[in-house]
C-alpha cells in the first residue's frame, strides 16, 4: 500500500492526455483482470491497459500521476470501478475496510476472543461452551462470570497492564478487526462449501454422457480443491489469533496480519460473487433437472476454477479435451 498524501484521497490525474481523452472510468478488464482505462471514441468504447498508457506517454512510476495510477490499480481490488474525481477506497489510503461487517459478526468475534481467554485460564470450563453459547451462559451463570473476570485480571497482570479495563480495550480492538474475517467466513467460505456440495450431489449415482460426466467430475474436483484452499486460509487466521496472550502482546502485528488476510479474502469474494450468485439463484436441482442453462453454469464454474486451483500442466478445458486444438498458455497469477 502506498502512503497517501493530502492530494491522493481522490482519483486526480494531471497529465494532459487525461483531459484530452474522454475518460469514462477505470476498471479491470473482464478477460484477465488487467487494470484499464475506458475511453469513449465516438459511439464506441476502448479499454487501454494502464501500464501501456504509462509507457506510451512516459509517465514515470515516481511521478504524481504514476503514483496515482498505481493507487487506482490497487483500488480496483476493492471497487468495481473508479471515475476521475472519485474517492479512493480506504483500504489503499489508511488500511481501513471500505465495507462493514454485521453486528452478529462483531459479537461472534468478541465471543471467540473471550473463549480463548477462558480457555487460557479454565480450559475444562471452556470445553463445555462455544462462542455462540457464551453470551447466554454468562447471563445465567454467576460462577462463569467470575471466572471470566478473573481471566481479565490475570491477563492484565501477565501483560503488565494497569487494569483489566485495558485488556478489555485490547480485546475489543482485536474483535473489531476479526469481525471482518467472520463476515468473510459467511460471505465466502460457507457459500463456496454449499456450491461444492451441490456439485458433488449432482454427480452422485448419475449416468451421463462421457463429455458431461467428465465436465461435472472436473468441476466438482476443482470445487473441492477451492474449498480446501479457502478453508486453510481461515484456519491459519484462527490458529494465529487463538494464541490469545501472544495476540494481545502484539496488537499492531496482529492487526496487520488480519488486515492483509481480510483484503486478500475480500478480493477472492468479489471474484467468486458472480459464480456464487448464479448457483444461489438456481436453487437446488438434480442432474436430471439441469437444462442447458444449468450446464452453462457448470461450464462457467469450471473456467473460473481451473486457472486458480488446477496446476498449469493439468489446465485444459474439460469441454474440449478431445479437440486437437492446443490450449493457449494461461497466466496462473490470477487476479482476485
Amino acid at each position: 500500500m502506498l502512503a497517501p498524501s493530502s492530494d491522493t484521497e481522490l482519483c486526480v490525474l494531471y497529465h494532459p492526455i487525461f483531459s484530452t481523452l474522454n475518460v469514462r472510468m477505470f476498471r479491470r478488464s473482464e478477460p484477465d483482470g488487467t487494470p484499464v482505462v475506458v475511453v469513449e471514441m465516438g459511439d464506441r468504447e476502448a479499454a487501454v491497459p494502464l501500464r501501456s498508457l504509462q509507457r506510451e506517454f512516459a509517465i514515470e512510476d515516481s511521478s504524481p500521476d504514476g503514483r496515482m495510477l498505481s493507487l487506482i490499480a490497487e483500488s480496483l481490488d476493492f471497487v468495481p470501478g473508479l471515475r476521475i474525481g472519485d474517492a479512493l477506497p480506504t483500504e489503499v489510503l489508511n488500511g481501513e475496510a471500505s465495507w462493514e461487517p454485521a453486528d452478529r459478526h462483531r459479537r461472534l468475534a468478541g465471543n471467540k476472543l473471550r473463549m480463548h481467554l477462558l480457555s487460557w485460564i479454565a480450559p475444562d470450563r471452556a470445553a463445555r461452551l462455544t462462542a455462540e453459547t457464551l453470551s447466554v451462559a454468562l447471563d445465567d451463570d454467576a460462577a462463569l462470570r467470575q471466572i471470566v473476570h478473573d481471566a481479565f485480571e490475570r491477563a492484565a497482570e501477565t501483560l503488565h497492564l494497569g487494569s483489566s479495563a485495558e485488556v478489555l480495550s485490547l480485546i475489543a480492538a482485536l474483535a473489531e478487526e476479526l469481525a471482518y474475517i467472520e463476515a468473510l467466513r459467511d460471505g465466502l467460505l460457507r457459500r463456496v462449501i454449499l456450491v461444492s456440495g451441490i456439485l458433488a450431489g449432482l454427480g452422485r449415482g448419475q449416468r451421463l454422457g462421457v463429455a458431461r460426466q467428465e465436465a461435472l467430475q472436473q468441476t466438482t474436483k476443482l470445487s473441492v480443491a477451492a474449498t480446501a484452499a479457502i478453508s486453510q486460509r481461515f484456519s491459519e487466521i484462527d490458529a494465529q489469533t487463538s494464541e490469545i496472550m501472544a495476540a494481545l502482546r502484539n496488537p499492531a502485528s496482529q492487526r496487520a496480519f488480519i488486515r492483509s488476510n481480510r483484503d486478500s479474502l475480500y478480493r477472492s469474494q468479489r471474484a467468486w460473487e458472480p459464480i456464487l450468485l448464479a448457483w444461489e439463484a438456481a436453487g437446488p436441482v438434480t442432474v436430471r433437472e439441469l437444462d442447458e442453462q444449468g450446464w452453462r453454469r457448470i461450464t462457467k464454474t469450471y473456467h473460473f476454477l481451473a486457472p486458480r486451483y488446477m496446476a498449469f500442466k493439468e489446465w485444459q478445458s474439460a469441454f474440449g479435451a478431445r479437440s486437437s486444438r492446443r490450449v493457449s498458455k494461461i497466466d496462473t497469477a490470477m487476479t482476485w
